[in-house]
């Protein structure tokens, strides 16, 4: 896309408003605040206060134009293979049609009847072991959508493969009472299997062998493995290979998210979902939530030169927001070969972190306002919270509009240097109504469809994840020594080996 001739002058374009103070953008337009928005379905996007103007944002559409985004988007929402590298679709959009595939219908009405079950009283506890897209899915959403859950089940999450987050999860809970949930796609993923197999002996110590098995259900696309494990194949639930992990959240790698909330606050957020596809499949790109978050996405990435964003929800129950756009965005964007194997010859693959405010004021906040580097940000906000402590949500949200508002137009003036605020730091603002099951379907299909954009952009497959499979071999190797079942390699190199044999002559020693 670099030699295009849109490209080139959007590059022109960039050297035009170098020098150009958001100050200076917002007093020669005195509407500029109230144009530069989109909206869709109670959710307010304010992009206003980016280093861009309305020729920036048409000449980015000529750039998506130019990208084939909209064919891109149809292919995508329509099941085509998009996913090149694998030659599959990537149809996540299926699972939240009001009229999905038969074998999705039928897998949500299974669902639907085991979470009924689940929460019928005999569980004091379901876990959910998984990890990446197993876990930080329903893991986030289930958090942020506490206050539709059923408070008298306790729903946790183990990923880690550190024995200490086993303890962590587990602690308190009574082992004749709890449901363990196997997330999975391929039923061999190692810390997930070295978790489910603790698991099993944890229950087992408890209840016998021959009834540990009624305490586990399993999502997977190797039903076959999951019955090998124990579990039966009535609580065995589907995955295809068409719905990658970090995109299951709508299909039965949420089900702990539907045992939490129950079947009819699930169906609301795929509703949200849905909205989002058909916005992002129909509406104008100057006023298309995620087309605009992308495309806003690439002008800082690729033209302000910024490597990374921050993306900071003004919500507690958005506290895993955060890492799971993390996931989302990098495993997504991290890519050094375009679909066609061709190297790419242009920056993508922004690093993305954050936490909630107000708690980042007090910790990172001062490098955002002050740093040598600028980071845009990303705000998520509700105009009406999920309690009743109104005073509160009045403050949260003051604090949002001032930080904003601080990082766009700063305090150059202040007499001393160091009260100086340089300002012009870039943010957007997504101000939703308030944090439903519907609100947050909508907010996880705007950043998913928001990655899309820059990806067809960019000429990368974002369906793909092989990045992540090198260390994993390495680390099956390794742990095979470390159990005495195979030699070292002769071939490592010097600072391996010699971590793991410092690693071998101490372990064993556990100090309190």
């Amino acid at each position: 896309m670099q030699d295009t001739g849109e490209w080139h002058a959007l590059s022109a374009h960039r050297e035009a408003l170098d020098g150009v103070h958001l100050r200076d953008l917002f007093n020669g337009d005195r509407h500029r605040g109230e144009r530069l928005v989109a909206e869709t379905d109670g959710w307010l996007l304010d992009y206003s206060k980016n280093r861009l103007t309305d020729e920036t944002v048409e000449m980015l559409a000529a750039l998506a134009d130019r990208a084939g985004l909209r064919g891109r988007i149809e292919a995508l929402l329509d099941g085509e293979p998009v996913n090149t590298t694998e030659n599959r679709p990537a149809w996540h959009a299926a699972l939240r049609q009001p009229d999905p595939p038969p074998e999705v219908r039928e897998e949500l009405d299974r669902m639907a009847a085991f979470a009924a079950e689940a929460r019928d009283g005999r569980w004091q506890a379901v876990v959910n072991i998984g990890i990446g897209g197993s876990d930080l899915g329903p893991a986030m959403a289930t958090a942020a959508l506490g206050a539709y859950a059923d408070t008298g089940l306790d729903v946790r999450f183990l990923s880690n493969v550190d024995g200490a987050h086993f303890r962590e999860v587990t602690r308190g809970l009574d082992p004749a009472r709890t449901l363990f949930i196997v997330v999975s796609k391929t039923f061999t993923t190692a810390e997930t299997l070295a978790n489910a197999i603790t698991a099993r002996d944890w229950i087992a110590h408890a209840v016998g062998a021959e009834q540990a098995g009624e305490h586990f259900a399993a999502v997977t696309a190797s039903p076959n493995k999951a019955q090998e494990f124990g579990i039966d194949a009535d609580t065995v639930f589907a995955m295809w290979d068409w719905v990658g992990g970090r995109y299951s959240l709508g299909s039965a790698g949420g089900l702990s998210l539907m045992t939490a909330v129950g079947p009819d606050a699930f169906a609301d957020m795929l509703a949200g979902m849905h909205h989002i596809d058909e916005h992002f499949r129909s509406a104008p790109w100057n006023e298309n939530l995620p087309a605009l978050l992308g495309l806003i996405g690439i002008w800082n990435r690729n033209f302000w030169g910024w490597p990374t964003y921050a993306v900071l929800p003004y919500s507690q129950e958005l506290a895993l927001f955060p890492a799971y756009i993390q996931q989302l965005d990098m495993e997504s964007s991290g890519k050094s070969v375009r679909a066609d194997g061709t190297p790419v010859s242009t920056a993508n693959g922004p690093v993305v972190w954050g936490q909630p405010g107000t708690n980042g004021q007090h910790a990172f906040h001062q490098l955002l306002h002050q740093g040598t580097d600028i980071v845009p940000v990303e705000f998520i906000g509700f105009c009406r919270p999920n309690h009743e402590l109104a005073d509160h949500q009045d403050l949260l949200m003051a604090n949002l509009f001032a930080q904003a508002e601080a990082l766009a137009f700063g305090a150059p003036d202040a007499g001393d240097p160091h009260r100086q605020f340089p300002g012009n730091r870039p943010s957007t603002v997504l101000l939703g109504d308030q944090l439903t099951p519907r609100s947050l379907g909508q907010l996880i299909a705007v950043y998913e469809h928001k990655v899309f954009t820059q990806a067809t952009v960019w000429g990368i497959n974002p369906f793909d994840q092989w990045g992540v499979e090198l260390g994993k071999t390495l680390a099956t190797k390794i742990a095979a020594e470390l159990a005495g079942m195979a030699e070292p390699s002769p071939t490592r190199d010097s600072s391996t080996q010699s971590l793991i044999n410092r690693y071998v002559g101490s372990r064993g020693s556990v100090t309190r």
